[in-house]
């Protein structure tokens, strides 16, 4: 295997990507806490959930459909269960699996930080970029999103 260098356009591309990712999140997370509400990462979960339906996600499945990393979710899973967003469900066939459910308050609760997530996404690109802007930087990011094809 050949060891491949980065062309200077890719360390520039990845630089910003990067930076850019981090500071549009970091925002985003600062509005949020300057609402009194809780971080992305409660609202992923939830929106997850609520995506779901009634049937639920076992998390093994959460874990695969989250956008934001998150290296605990077990711990998550328990936080939003004792703030009564989330209840876990036992799997019939599977004396220890459990599947989670948003509840009622958790469907609130994912309405609440949408109202401020919602409102900084638009504020962050959608006022600053052209609908066909948008349309291209996601065309760009999601070529990036699988891996390329094996040769």
């Amino acid at each position: 295997m050949t060891k491949k260098s980065p062309s200077p356009e890719a360390i520039a591309a990845w630089a910003r990507l990067v930076r850019v990712s981090r500071q549009l999140v970091e925002r985003t997370e600062d509005a949020l806490k300057a609402s009194g509400l809780p971080p992305l990462a409660w609202y992923d979960v939830l929106h997850e959930l609520a995506e779901a339906g009634e049937g639920g996600l076992r998390p093994f499945e959460l874990i695969d459909r989250i956008l934001l990393a998150q290296y605990s979710v077990s711990r998550l899973l328990a936080r939003l269960e004792v703030d009564g967003l989330i209840e876990k469900l036992p799997v019939s066939d599977d004396g220890r699996g459990q599947t989670v459910r948003i509840t009622a308050s958790g469907r609130e609760m994912r309405r609440r930080i949408w109202a401020i997530y919602g409102a900084s996404i638009a504020d962050q690109i959608g006022d600053r970029l052209s609908a066909q802007d948008l349309k291209t930087l996601a065309s760009l990011l999601g070529r990036l999103r699988d891996p390329p094809a094996s040769e």
